[in-house]
């Protein structure tokens, strides 16, 4: 078989110019055929032509040896064959050097015009050959044998090695075809997985940060409130026992709830229990864990497991207040619910506004105001200058620096905006606004 001039560059190990050695060996062959071929033919061609039968055979010989170079110039054998067809010899010839020609990356005219020039040689000597043999009686078929057997023979000889070549260069052309698709498929899967691999990676990303915010809305507010009551009990503790009886209450029941609430988040961790986890011993997937860190926070305030709401903020301030806060809450507009979501973020952004108060301006009076608009619900948390210098730190509560980014990031998640800074009066001011 043949090879394209690609195929030639790429994996050319043969010698010369050939690919592959065993190509090398079939066309050495198939030389060494015809040119014995060439050679036998010689004695006849010798005797007709009138030379000496060492001249017919030798040129026989170095005639049919043409076909060593099929692959590197199969159009010189082609034309070589064609020319020694009146001597009625390199039959072999013909047929390997049609089927080369057609069967090479040579474009089709002339692959069309060799074999039509071929047709015709055949056919002509075909001709001539059997009406001599009719004309001395070698033939008793009668005159219409000539035409039909030098059309057969013409046919015999050129289509068949023409037809194979053509299907040949085809199919090879197919598996060129197939194998560049299938490298071509195979580099896309390859960018697939890498792809894949960065939307994986992202979406652990966007879930540690959702565990981390959830986690962080689950226990600040009450850890919160837990220390300052604390700080509260030890200052009335022996002046007004009531009232540090009160405030130790409250840290029991908050510490109790937040307890709770870890223990449900670090269950998962611990025994892969929740949403889509495999086994006990398999390592829990960050969407369990995830989940079940919302599902404790939406019970920070409402056990019963619905979530926090913009109705649960007299709640959210009285404890506040219990621990010692002045806050004063407005509400403008129409009350009316909202979704689920815009309902719990609102929520969140004034609970953690809360903590921050608590954390960084403790004793400052607080203004939370609540706007209900035609298309969306406004909050503002807004505290004054502490009244002592280091108020704020007198409790000693820690700071991650998580809850602003914690709200900024609820809020954009929404299609809202939400901005945060200090004040012209020393003060501190939350507001966010959420499309409803």
């Amino acid at each position: 078989m043949t090879t394209t001039g690609e195929e030639h560059t790429a994996a050319g190990t043969g010698p010369w110019w050939w690919v592959r050695w065993r190509g090398a060996v079939l066309d050495v062959g198939l030389a060494l055929a015809s040119a014995a071929e060439c050679g036998a033919e010689g004695f006849r061609f010798a005797h007709d032509a009138g030379l000496p039968v060492p001249v017919g055979v030798v040129f026989g010989v170095i005639a049919g040896s043409v076909l060593l170079v099929r692959r590197k110039w199969p159009i010189a054998v082609v034309l070589v064959s064609i020319a020694i067809t009146p001597a009625q010899m390199g039959f072999l010839m013909g047929l390997v050097g049609l089927y080369t020609l057609a069967a090479s990356e040579l474009p089709r005219r002339i692959t069309a015009a060799l074999a039509a020039m071929s047709f015709a040689g055949m056919l002509i000597v075909t001709f001539v050959r059997t009406h001599q043999g009719v004309m001395r009686g070698d033939v008793t078929m009668g005159n219409w044998f000539v035409p039909f057997a030098s059309i057969t023979t013409a046919i015999g000889m050129t289509a068949p090695p023409v037809l194979l070549g053509l299907y040949i260069r085809a199919r090879r052309r197919l598996m060129e075809s197939l194998r560049e698709r299938a490298d071509s498929l195979e580099r896309e899967l390859q960018l697939l997985a890498e792809r894949a691999e960065e939307r994986a990676e992202w979406a652990r990303n966007e879930e540690r940060t959702r565990i981390a915010r959830e986690m962080h809305d689950v226990v600040a507010h009450r850890v919160s409130l837990m220390v300052v009551h604390a700080a509260a009990l030890q200052a009335v503790a022996r002046k007004d026992p009531e009232k540090a009886v009160r405030n130790a209450a409250l840290v029991g029941d908050m510490g109790r709830q937040a307890l709770t609430e870890l223990r449900e988040m670090l269950g998962v961790l611990r025994s892969g229990d929740g949403p889509g986890a495999r086994g006990a011993a398999e390592s829990v997937p960050l969407a369990a864990v995830g989940a079940a860190a919302a599902v404790a926070a939406s019970r920070a305030v409402d056990d019963s497991g619905e979530g926090p709401s913009l109705a649960e903020l007299d709640e959210l301030i009285g404890q506040s207040a219990a621990a010692g806060m002045v806050v004063a809450l407005s509400v403008e507009g129409d009350v009316r619910e909202y979704g689920r979501e815009v309902e719990q973020t609102a929520y969140r952004v004034v609970q953690e506004a809360l903590t921050n108060v608590h954390k960084h301006a403790a004793g400052a009076k607080t203004y939370v105001r609540l706007a209900h608009r035609v298309a969306e619900i406004a909050m503002q948390v807004e505290n004054e200058c502490p009244p002592e210098a280091g108020a704020g730190s007198s409790v000693g509560l820690p700071s991650g620096g998580n809850g602003l980014l914690g709200m900024k990031e609820r809020v954009a998640a929404l299609g809202g905006v939400f901005v945060s800074g200090p004040t012209d009066a020393g003060g501190f001011r939350v507001s966010a606004v959420i499309p409803a």
